[in-house]
């Protein structure tokens, strides 16, 4: 039988978050803050969910008042706060409690949305019917929502500026109770959706399983203000939902799956799609990036796929302290690979690529050219292209000999390599 109240929990987070705790520059203290509390609420979901419940919904009461003063501008508060909303919400949905008691958390969780402010559980909107868990409440949820819903758009089509904080919340509501004709009509009607609610009119499209029109529904409307990256996103996902794995991966993966760096991007890749084997994943990415291979490099090498990083470090312009750093780490282990690896950084060097390049830069490539050299048993090899990498031609050579100590060879010294 479905518990109707929960027992009292002393809560040690409760005193870390109280109301504007954290300072202006408290935004790393704050993440290990929500850290710890999901750490507490994991623990006692393990033998009390209802409790777990409980206790989610007092943190996200307590997030958007305690971050109120901290500096976000970085966007890692902002992603720890989004990532928490995420790992609540199945604690809250899943706890086995009473229809009274799953109420209250209701309107607890609506009115701390309201109150949001700056916006760190907004995304709970998006995950109100799962919050509801039943489609009856869902749909009591929306009928409470639809009337100021409907006074807000009709506002909007007069020019007038209106908004609702319950949108979202709305939204999933009618999805989760499968109204689905309402829903759609409600898009149709805001005469400029953002993508938050735009997106929903998608959804319920994928569950009829119309996927291209899904697809199309999204692109066709998508405003300026929503990236690519977003709407390939949701290309991807409906795509992946309906099976139809290739046609996702070809289309749209590396642009769904963009992060801060290559090495993250295959990674990301790498985990929606864990049939494709790395280096054909990786040769896949290569391709999609026509003349900048060099930017592979790294990834190439923390797979250790070492024979095409090398080749990759050589075909276009590559991080000289990147190709550096892989000639040190892999010295004693790989001393073939890391020879390549100093010897393409100097050559980078050469040609005046390379950010913030030093004295230091040049002399620790060439010196570990020449290590890595003598443990392959290649010195004359490396001598060869250390040779042609300096020559007077290239647009840094004067600088890096003068570095070295190195005199000016005559013009008719070694080639350009």
């Amino acid at each position: 039988m479905k518990r109707e109240a929960t027992p009292a929990t002393t809560w040690a987070f409760r005193a870390r978050f109280r109301r504007g705790v954290f300072g202006w520059r408290g935004s790393q203290l704050a993440i290990s803050r929500i850290n710890e509390a999901l750490s507490e609420i994991r623990a006692v979901a393990r033998h009390d969910p209802a409790a777990a419940g409980e206790g989610a919904v007092v943190l996200l009461e307590k997030l958007s008042p305690a971050l109120a003063h901290v500096d976000s501008s970085s966007g890692s508060l902002g992603s720890a706060t989004y990532s928490a909303v995420q790992a609540l919400v199945p604690l809250i949905a899943g706890a086995t409690v009473g229809i009274a008691v799953r109420g209250k958390w209701l309107e607890r969780l609506f009115d701390a949305i309201q109150e949001d402010d700056p916006s760190y559980i907004e995304s709970l909107g998006d995950r109100w019917g799962d919050l509801c868990v039943t489609p009856e409440l869902a749909s009591s949820w929306a009928d409470t929502l639809l009337p100021t819903l409907r006074r807000v758009q009709d506002d909007r089509r007069t020019g007038t500026y209106a908004s609702f904080s319950g949108t979202s919340v709305c939204y999933s509501a009618l999805f989760t109770a499968g109204r689905h004709d309402e829903l759609l009509e409600l898009v149709a009607m805001d005469p400029h959706p953002i993508w938050p609610y735009l997106v929903w009119g998608g959804h319920v499209l994928v569950a009829r399983g119309q996927v291209d029109e899904a697809i199309a529904f999204v692109q066709d409307r998508a405003g300026s203000s929503t990236s690519e990256e977003t709407v390939a996103r949701f290309a991807q996902d409906a795509l992946l939902k309906a099976g139809r794995r290739a046609e996702a991966f070809d289309r749209y993966a590396l642009l769904a799956n963009q992060a801060n760096s290559n090495l993250s991007t295959f990674r990301a890749i790498a985990r929606r799609y864990p049939e494709l084997a790395p280096d054909k994943l990786l040769g896949h990415l290569i391709a999609s990036t026509p003349g900048e291979p060099g930017k592979w490099f790294a990834t190439a090498k923390t797979l250790k796929l070492f024979d095409q990083a090398t080749s990759l470090a050589w075909a276009s312009p590559c991080d000289p302290k990147t190709l550096t750093r892989a000639a040190r780490d892999h010295l004693d282990s790989r001393p073939a690979f890391a020879m390549e690896a100093a010897l393409a950084a100097l050559h980078w060097i050469s040609t005046g690529h390379g950010y913030e390049v030093t004295g230091g830069d040049v002399i620790e490539a060439c010196r570990l050219a020449t290590d890595a050299a003598r443990l392959s048993e290649r010195v004359a090899d490396a001598e060869a292209i250390i040779g042609r990498v300096l020559a007077p031609e290239r647009p840094m050579a004067q600088w890096m000999r003068s570095t070295l100590g190195i005199g000016t060879p005559p013009r008719n010294g070694p080639r350009r390599s």
